[in-house]
């Protein structure tokens, strides 16, 4: 699981049949814990499937690879990527 920041919405005009109903973030994955309170990190960019009805800007967690498609299980999904968590606080101490 990783941290990122939502930037964005991807709006679909076509989808596959499994995907009817999402709602699909752009997010920026945040790689230094110096980049958590900026806004727009600038980096690489992923396409989300948003499980917890996140905003744009929030800080979120993200499952990837066979772990994003987990909660529908024994439904298949065609994800490599899902929001799973939006974080309050990230505290390192």
């Amino acid at each position: 699981m990783i941290m990122a920041r939502t930037v964005g919405t991807v709006t679909l005009s076509r989808w596959h049949p499994a995907l009817g109903g999402a709602t699909l973030r752009c997010v920026e994955p945040i790689t230094r814990i110096e980049d958590c309170d900026k806004k727009n990190i600038g980096g690489d960019m992923l396409v989300a499937w948003d499980l917890c009805g996140s905003g744009l800007g929030d800080l979120v967690a993200l499952a990837e690879g066979p772990e994003a498609a987990q909660p529908f299980a024994p439904k298949i999904k065609p994800l490599d990527a899902s929001i799973v968590a939006i974080l309050d606080e990230v505290r390192l101490d």
